[in-house]
């Protein structure tokens, strides 16, 4: 079983946002989105994992505001998001990425491609685990 762990990250801009705010010199810009891409495999369906220096999804389709959070345990929150109907109907997901207040890739996450149907909703979650 492969595993999950090695197709999420925490942004190297993340981390470093993380270390200017704990030493004071920044506030930590909340998280706001989610960006889907459809870049997360290879042409033959394998799953591309990550960058640990990556700022973009590899072929960003849209962004959208989160639906909202709830925190899994002391350290991990989870976050949400649901495509209405008509959102990226026809198109396979295979890339997600949580957004900041400054617009900036905070976690990206890969994984097989999902095809969005007309006329159904998709919900998508992304845990941020410290």
């Amino acid at each position: 079983m492969e595993d999950a762990n090695k197709n999420v990250i925490i942004t190297e801009a993340a981390r470093e946002k993380i270390c200017k705010a704990r030493a004071g010199e920044t506030g930590l810009p909340k998280i706001v989105g989610m960006a889907f891409g459809d870049g997360g495999t290879d042409p033959d369906g394998n799953i591309i994992p990550p960058a640990e220096g990556q700022t973009a999804l590899l072929n960003e389709l849209m962004r959208k505001g989160i639906d909202g959070y709830t925190f899994v345990d002391k350290t991990a929150c989870r976050y949400i998001c649901t495509l209405s109907e008509n959102e990226l109907a026809g198109d396979y997901i295979s890339e997600l990425g949580l957004y900041d207040e400054d617009g900036d890739l905070v976690c990206i996450k890969t994984f097989m491609r999902k095809g969005k149907d007309d006329g159904l909703e998709m919900a998508f979650e992304i845990d941020d685990v410290f």
